[in-house]
Parts: C-alpha cells; structure tokens; sequence
C-alpha cells in the first residue's frame, strides 16, 4: 500500500497566513510603541516672567499682580508712623487671605525672607501670612536726635527674592519678585526688576528661574523591543532633561 505525504500548501495559502501574522505583530507592536512614548513624557512645566522697573516708595506702593488676572496677589509698600520725636519707616508686604510670603525667623517680628538666587521656593518652606502690620522687610527708627536704627533682612539688599505663595482658582502657586533695597537716612526705597510664577499647583520655583520646562528624550526602540511590548520598557534608554535658564 502506497503512503500519500501531506499536500503541499499553495503559494496563496502560505502569504494569506504570514499577512495576518505580520498584520497581528504590526499591530502589537504599534500598540506597545505608543503606550511607551505616552508614559514616557512628563509634565511641562511653564514659569511666566515678567520684567519691570518700578519704584516702590511711600506714596508709590505697588500691587503685584502675578499671573496679570488684575487681581491683586500682594502689597508692597513703605509706611511712616510714630510721635514725640520717635518716628518708624517700614517697607513691607501684605496679601489677600489664603498668600503669604517666605519667612524669616525672627522671635519678635514676622520679617520677609531676602533670597538668595537659586533658593528653592515652594511647599518644603516656612511662609507667614497676616501678620498684625504685615510682613516687614526693612525698618528704620529715629530718635529725636537724629539717630537712626535699621533692622530686617532687606536693607541694603541688592537683587533679593521675595518668596511668594498665592491662589489661582483656588490652587496654590509659588512664584518669587526680584527687588533691590536702599536706605537714606530716615527713608527706604525699593525698586522692583522682575517677577515670576510657576503655572502648575504645588510646582517648586527657584528663585530667579524665569523658564523652566522638562523634555523626555527618548532613543528609538528596535522592532523586536515594540513586539516584546511592555517587557522591553528597561530595553528603551530614557533620559529625562532638566532645561532651566536663568
């Protein structure tokens, strides 16, 4: 009795199975690729600057409108007080409830911090809100014989950080304001150069970063990693960038 091999498959059958294979793979693999790429970009983060030269004096306060939704986020402003030949100039901010300012520790008086740049400024630091005459800066005191004192972190001070906390819709920012501080005897000045904030809530900013953005980049994955689909993720060789101009 003869015995009959197999039949061989037709040219037609053998293309009709190896299209649908490379159709299924091809689909897998662009499936994994994408999936990959999207997880593998991260937030941008976008800081707002915005550059300016404002004198800041005792009738020229300034109010600070970060994000320029025109509404005010803090005051800055010098004010005299005082009688019987004892006399106060103070340079200080104050903010609508739910702002506030870094701190500066101090057991007597609620000063604002003067930062340096490339100070951090966000949720790991101390801010002081509401304070009974605001947050104070600089201020000086003279006697009725013309003797001057001069206390707090911001006299003299040139190209300081003021540390801001403030809301937007309800979400907390951090931004800073660059100002520069002088005295002249029983009067302080200050000049404003600049300001920034960060636009996404509960984002950390440095203290003098006027752009920030994170860039993924990503090397290209062979065939076989997109095919091997999640398994080949530690193949793929990310490198997350920190661009940050100052």
């Amino acid at each position: 009795m003869m015995n009959h091999s197999p039949r061989p498959r037709t040219l037609s059958q053998l293309s009709e199975a190896v299209n649908h294979r490379l159709t299924l793979y091809a689909l897998a693999a662009s499936s994994a690729g994408l999936g990959l790429l999207s997880s593998a970009q991260p937030a941008e983060a976008k800081i707002i600057y915005t550059k300016t030269h404002q004198a800041i004096g005792l009738h020229h306060p300034y109010k600070l409108d970060l994000n320029h939704d025109g509404i005010m986020d803090f005051l800055i402003q010098e004010t005299q007080s005082g009688s019987m030949g004892f006399k106060i100039d103070k340079l200080a901010t104050k903010e609508p409830k739910g702002n506030a300012v870094e701190g500066y520790p101090n057991y007597s008086r609620r000063y604002a911090a003067a930062l340096k740049k490339g100070m951090p400024i966000g949720g790991r630091q101390r801010f002081v809100s509401q304070g009974r005459f605001g947050q104070e800066m600089a201020l000086v005191q003279q006697s009725d014989t013309v003797f001057y004192k001069y206390y707090g972190p911001w006299i003299n001070t040139t190209n300081g950080y003021l540390g801001l906390k403030f809301k937007i819709q309800g979400k907390t920012h951090y931004g800073w304001a660059r100002l520069s501080v002088i005295h002249q005897g029983f009067k302080l000045t200050a000049i404003l150069t600049g300001f920034a904030y960060e636009t996404i809530p509960n984002k950390t900013i440095i203290a003098g970063n006027i752009k920030g953005k994170n860039e993924a980049e990503v090397q290209p994955a062979t065939l076989g990693h997109l095919a091997r689909g999640a398994s080949a993720i530690p193949a793929w060789r990310m490198k997350l960038v920190s661009a940050t101009t100052h």
